[in-house]
């Protein structure tokens, strides 16, 4: 799914997402498994919050997002900090790099939007190939449990005062794709404009990511559930994964 209108209004709408939690979190898997990093890749970058505030602790970044558009609200963010990020308008189930990294990352459940299982399985033996020998892959995914419990078949919505949304959710349990039906009202000068836009995501279990990353050539380090080291319950609804280039 390639964001368009949404991609404009995304940071508007994450702002309740801590980035500098999340980085510290990374860094401290970093730490955890004596990794060295200092190149970074970002698979599903999206508007470029999280490469600008690693790029800002120091790390040398690339953003890799399949939305132009979210790559324009990107550039505009870092040329506004004088950050120097290279990014690729890519689809992240077939990226290409001029060269090798250290660590991967691919956050935010951006993982779920991969419907296809056997892209998901392409895009795993792509990151395998790209890593530095000992380089780590940290992502996470919605669980199961969160797309068929907790988003499935309900409807969500939030009125702020420039900006509402009308979050309409459908689960095909036989295909395991949750549908979103977003409907936003943004406020332009004194009247709302309408966007509508429909993403998809796909309930992965846990046994099928860690087939697939066994297929990759990849090493399943840890589990953890969501920015904990904690293992995963029945009921987390975000799962980290781990994994490194033996």
């Amino acid at each position: 799914m390639a964001y368009t209108n949404f991609a404009y209004i995304y940071d508007r709408l994450m702002y309740d997402i801590d980035y500098s939690k999340w980085a510290n979190y990374i860094e401290e898997i970093f730490k955890r498994n004596k990794a060295q990093v200092s190149l970074l890749l970002d698979l599903g970058c999206g508007t470029g919050s999280f490469c600008l505030e690693m790029a800002n602790r120091g790390y040398d970044m690339i953003g890799v997002d399949i939305s132009s558009d979210m790559l324009c609200c990107a550039r505009k963010k870092f040329e506004a900090q004088g950050k120097d990020i290279l990014l690729l308008n890519q689809d992240m189930t077939r990226f290409e790099l001029y060269g090798t990294v250290d660590a991967v990352v691919c956050l935010m459940d951006s993982v779920n939007y991969i419907t296809n299982k056997r892209d998901l399985k392409r895009m795993f033996k792509l990151v395998q190939n790209y890593l530095n020998p000992h380089g780590l892959f940290i992502f996470d995914i919605n669980s199961a449990y969160k797309l068929e419990k907790v988003l499935a078949d309900n409807v969500f919505y939030d009125v702020g005062e420039d900006i509402a949304y009308i979050w309409q959710n459908n689960y095909d349990r036989r295909n395991r794709i949750c549908e979103f039906d977003l409907t936003f009202f943004v406020k332009e000068g004194e009247h709302y404009e309408r966007y509508d836009e429909i993403h998809r995501e796909r309930a992965y279990l846990s046994e099928e990511i860690m087939e697939l990353i066994d297929a990759s050539g990849l090493k399943l380090l840890d589990m953890y559930d969501q920015l904990s080291f904690s293992p995963p319950k029945d009921e987390s609804e975000r799962i980290f994964f781990v994994c490194r280039k033996e």
